[in-house]
């Protein structure tokens, strides 16, 4: 017993089809659009697979930076309490994140399946009653079928993306808890094939003033030539973007020109006290 038809195969007839009879009926149409809905539907790899590797990509990014230490890296100088402090936070992030990537697949999967659909119909209704013998009807199945041949790798590249910004939000959650005060631009533009924007290039190894911060409150320090975080986007934040932000938590590590009058009185009094002691 012959199993269900593949898209290619429903496809095939249904632009066979209507290249032989042309649009002489709504009805021939719709046959062939819930056809191609429900191959196209049986052909992709089911949700619920497609969802434990998105959860075990994102664990896996969550596990690098939280259990085995990648965070220390980004947050040189935060004690290990502080990590276990914010742990719970850390972990509220990694099931919204993965909550949110769970939409994102599955509205692409049913705008790749609509714009295919979308697809056929516009190039259906389109062929005379009668038909039509001058279709290319390789290059027709090819068109139609564009969005549903994108999707595995979109579906990739969210999980490559999501992962970023997994990573680029829970740094925030321990900089905002930690008391970070500033922090520092990392692009990755040198990284040979790596799409970068211009503007964060220009933004490698700049400092930024976390506006608010404890340093800030206490007018120890003022936003340098390229002000607070606040006033650009955030690394992960716009598509496929790879940035990294390495935060700052102590006066002595600012640039000169970041440090007021009164930051300035403090930290010789902190050296002074340390040089006695």
């Amino acid at each position: 017993m012959a199993g269900p038809r593949t898209l290619f195969e429903v496809l095939t007839a249904a632009v066979a089809d209507m290249s032989e009879h042309g649009f002489d009926s709504q009805q021939r149409v719709d046959y062939w659009v819930a056809e191609i809905r429900r191959a196209a539907e049986a052909q992709l790899t089911p949700l619920h697979d497609l969802d434990e590797q998105l959860r075990s990509a994102l664990r896996a990014v969550y596990t690098r930076l939280v259990e085995r230490g990648g965070l220390q890296r980004l947050h040189p100088g935060v004690a290990r309490f502080t990590l276990e402090k914010v742990r719970p936070a850390l972990r509220a992030e990694l099931d919204r994140r993965i909550l949110a990537s769970a939409n994102l697949i599955k509205l692409n999967r049913a705008q790749a399946i609509e714009k295919t659909l979308q697809r056929f119909q516009g190039w259906s209704t389109s062929i005379p009653a009668g038909g039509s013998t001058q279709t290319d009807r390789v290059r027709e199945k090819q068109e139609i079928r564009k969005s549903l041949a994108q999707l595995p790798f979109i579906e990739r590249r969210v999980l490559v993306d999501q992962g970023h910004k997994l990573s680029s939000a829970v740094s925030a959650v321990l900089a905002h808890d930690g008391g970070a005060i500033a922090a520092i631009w990392h692009s990755h533009w040198r990284q040979a094939g790596y799409d970068y924007r211009e503007d964060h290039k220009d933004r490698d190894d700049q400092v930024y003033l976390i506006r608010g911060s404890w340093a800030h409150q206490r007018g120890l320090v003022k936003s340098g030539k390229v002000g607070y975080t606040d006033q650009v986007t955030q690394p992960a934040e716009e598509v496929f973007c790879r940035c990294q932000y390495q935060y700052l938590y102590n006066l002595r590590d600012l640039p000169d020109d970041m440090v007021t009058e009164r930051g300035r009185r403090e930290l010789a009094e902190v050296r002074a006290r340390l040089g006695t002691a």
